[in-house]
């Protein structure tokens, strides 16, 4: 037997794997995490997002850490219990993030577009909010999403 269909069987495992990974399957790090999905609503239509949902202290400090690619239409989701002020850092987080701050009533109330990766610096809402949305930088501004939006 030649090396040659083994050699071709691991490039097209190697493919699907990359494949997989390009169209937003969950990577190794937040296998486990809950998923859902949310709508945006604004001027322009609506747009839903596929999310994994950090829903205890330790995912929601793990976050997106050490992800290095996320699909167009997926993001996480950081619910709370009641509405407070929240500031996140992207320490060990390598993809640019848009942060969509979430009040009452599911209303956008800021977005921190394209935030610095892999720093401790803080990005603060702009106020109590009831989550943060977190997407691929620039994200919010290709869809058409502004502040007033609501999130369903």
């Amino acid at each position: 037997m030649s090396r040659m269909p083994l050699f071709v069987a691991m490039l097209c495992l190697t493919l699907l794997a990359r494949a997989a990974d390009d169209t937003g399957d969950t990577p190794t790090q937040l296998k486990g995490f809950p998923e859902s999905t949310l709508t945006i609503t604004h001027a322009g239509g609506r747009d839903s997002f596929r999310v994994w949902i950090a829903d205890t202290p330790a995912r929601q400090q793990q976050g997106l850490m050490f992800v290095r690619r996320m699909a167009a239409d997926r993001g996480m989701l950081f619910p709370q219990r009641a509405p407070r002020p929240m500031a996140m850092w992207m320490k060990n987080t390598y993809l640019p993030l848009d942060m969509v701050f979430i009040g009452e009533g599911g209303l956008i109330t800021g977005i921190a577009a394209n935030t610095k990766p892999l720093t401790l610096d803080t990005v603060e809402s702009p106020g109590p909010i009831t989550a943060v949305l977190e997407l691929n930088a620039g994200e919010a501004a290709r869809r058409g999403i502004r502040v007033g939006d609501k999130v369903e």
